[in-house]
């Protein structure tokens, strides 16, 4: 299918900008229902297209975001003119989200996706104590730290590099696992795992150091026992200009003041 034959969707975040934005293509695109669209143009900042990204898993749907928000290092740049020769031009990349499971202390379980990362972090002023466990093999008896987190590529740039975690370009293979204030073991700076692992994260004395748990956006509250591996049954397909690839974004980041 030629790009100009291809149905377009557009959805936009709340800020004035994006809905500027979004009148301004739709009149000159059209807006074709979301289940008929073959590709999802999403208006906004990073955050706007997490949400989208997590509401497009395993739709088959194809999703362009252009950058109306502060940030947008998952965007495209924001212009209206031949978006269907950008399309058509775009490199796709596929995406598969991290599952987060937990066992909370009121008795229930909870699961939730993650592009970007799954976290733990303390609740309260004691620091947290956590069991990490790759692969049924204990790694850290015990991790004294603010808090501890899983990163894919894609999010290697996010909360895991202001916590001084490693950039990962968008190809590797690999989960970045980094901890927040970690002050035992007091050198460990995290590690890098192959991204078929599964990691187990066992939160010690919960009633003294409470401890909640975030893939992406959603938040669960008094995590007893965290699992957390790749969902190979799921996918996100994102585009991206080629001259602004993710994975040219992440190359620069690296050398980026």
């Amino acid at each position: 299918m030629s790009s100009s034959q291809q149905k377009l969707g557009f959805l936009a975040s709340p800020a004035p900008e994006a809905q500027s934005a979004f009148e301004e293509l739709t009149a000159i695109y059209g807006n074709a229902p979301l289940s008929e669209a073959d590709v999802i143009v999403a208006l906004g900042g990073d955050g706007f297209m997490l949400q989208t990204l997590h509401q497009t898993i395993n739709s088959g749907k194809r999703l362009y975001g252009m950058n109306c928000g502060s940030v947008g290092f998952l965007m495209n740049d924001y212009r209206i003119d031949s978006l269907y020769e950008r399309i058509d031009k775009a490199v796709e990349n596929d995406f598969h989200p991290l599952q987060m499971k937990t066992r909370n202390a009121d008795g229930t379980t909870s699961i939730a996706l993650a592009i970007n990362e799954v976290y733990v972090f303390r609740q309260s002023y004691q620091a947290a104590k956590i069991r990490v466990t790759i692969d049924g093999h204990v790694r850290l008896d015990e991790l004294i730290c603010d808090g501890l987190m899983i990163a894919t590529p894609a999010g290697s740039t996010a909360y895991n590099l202001s916590a001084h975690g490693p950039i990962l370009p968008l190809e590797a293979p690999l989960l970045a696992m980094t901890p927040v204030s970690a002050f035992r073991p007091r050198r460990w700076r995290g590690a890098l795992l192959p991204n078929k692992v599964c990691v187990e994260l066992d939160i010690l004395e919960p009633e003294k150091r409470p401890v909640n748990a975030v893939a992406d956006n959603t938040e669960v509250k008094s995590v007893l026992h965290v699992t957390i591996q790749q969902s190979r049954h799921r996918t996100a397909q994102i585009l991206s200009d080629p001259d602004h690839s993710w994975s040219e974004r992440i190359l620069a980041e690296q050398f980026s003041d």
